[in-house]
């Protein structure tokens, strides 16, 4: 049976007043209060009101006249602090005017250098300085000082200079600590005198890591740091620092088709420059260890012969070398008969000379290594201690 309408009309009025009811012949009853505590929902922040129809909306407010992103103020603040450290290298030379007999000293070529004490020393790249008459080297302050070479490695495109300045002009570039670990992907910063322009700072990043690039020295460059970072010609010499202001390299070459910055530079890595600049300082040359054996780094013979590794000209009387009975070119009535051949020193391939540079780099005197040989159709294997030989 239907419920009769006003009994309709109540159940209605005690659902929507939120009291349950049930039916029973048109009698209501009120259900016991609950005792469970109701869930209480999250509060939910407004959403912005929507500006009225035809009503403008506010414009955003533009950021400060001094706002500055992290980036920025990073970069801002590797520059303040390091490019008093960077400095402009200019070569001289003489020009005799033939009408008056006078000879002038004129810039003939210029790059980039960074001081690497205060004593005066001041670190470039081998290149910027080769065939130099005269040196000069200006700091920030423009001032300028004569300089002169106190020592080269060509092979790994490094010169130290000295100039006379006083140790309150000289600002020391910062090293990070000892075999640092680089990663690809870090900030790289290059302060420079590219065409000139001195102290100019370009940013890119790290970009490859262990690069081979063939140097000026005759030999290649190994674990060489590959930047973006836009190098021209005249940054060579200059130091790539990290997003601390410490150096991570020397910025010496560019892979370009037009000679300006095609986003492929490359970088003399500073555990090499750490470890050459000293012996430079103190020595006037790197200290290079070697087998007691005579070679030719040309390769002539090798070339003619077409053979792969590095022949053995002759042994250096009383060295480990002869010790080990390494054998030289030999000679007899026919003329000369080849000797050994070294094609492996601690399971490490020698192919040419610049193999074998590369891996002898950086030994000490006194470490043993196992030199291979070809002698003839055999292959011989001997321990051989290394020597200083320059």
């Amino acid at each position: 049976m239907s419920p009769s309408g006003t009994t309709r009309s109540l159940l209605v009025a005690l659902v929507l007043s939120g009291t349950p009811a049930c039916d029973h012949g048109g009698t209501t009853e009120r259900a016991a209060p609950s005792t469970t505590t109701p869930a209480v929902s999250p509060t939910v922040p407004a959403p912005p009101a929507a500006p009225a129809s035809g009503q403008k909306p506010e414009p955003a407010r533009p950021p400060p006249d001094d706002f500055q992103t992290e980036n920025e103020r990073n970069t801002i603040e590797v520059f303040e602090r390091a490019s008093a450290s960077a400095v402009f290298v200019t070569q001289k030379q003489v020009v005799v005017d033939p009408w008056q007999g006078r000879a002038t000293e004129v810039p003939s070529g210029a790059g980039t250098g960074f001081i690497w004490d205060d004593k005066g020393h001041v670190v470039t790249n081998f290149h910027v300085v080769l065939g130099a008459r005269a040196l000069s080297v200006t700091l920030l302050d423009q001032k300028s000082y004569e300089a002169s070479v106190v020592g080269t490695e060509p092979r790994k495109d490094i010169a130290v200079l000295a100039i006379s300045a006083p140790a309150t002009a000289l600002v020391p570039v910062r090293l990070p600590p000892p075999n640092h670990r680089l990663r690809v992907g870090q900030k790289a910063i290059a302060i420079g005198n590219p065409f000139g322009l001195d102290h100019t700072l370009t940013t890119g990043t790290v970009s490859a890591l262990g690069r081979e690039v063939d140097g000026i020295g005759g030999v290649t460059i190994r674990d060489m740091i590959q930047t973006d970072a836009a190098i021209n010609p005249g940054n060579s010499g200059g130091p790539l620092l990290d997003s601390a202001g410490r150096l991570i390299g020397m910025n010496t070459m560019i892979f370009s088709k037009s000679g300006s910055s095609a986003g492929i530079g490359f970088a003399v890595p500073v555990e090499t420059i750490r470890r050459v600049v000293p012996q430079l300082i103190e020595k006037g040359r790197v200290q290079q260890v070697g087998l007691g054996v005579q070679i030719d780094s040309q390769r002539r013979i090798e070339r003619r012969l077409g053979l792969a590794g590095v022949v053995v000209l002759d042994v250096v009387a009383g060295s480990p070398a002869e010790k080990a009975g390494i054998q030289g070119l030999g000679r007899t009535a026919a003329g000369l008969t080849l000797g050994d051949v070294i094609v492996g020193i601690d399971g490490k391939a020698i192919q040419d000379y610049d193999d074998l540079y590369n891996t002898l780099d950086g030994r000490k005197a006194g470490e043993r290594v196992k030199v291979e040989l070809v002698r003839g159709n055999a292959r011989v294997s001997v321990e051989v201690e290394l020597v200083w030989v320059q």
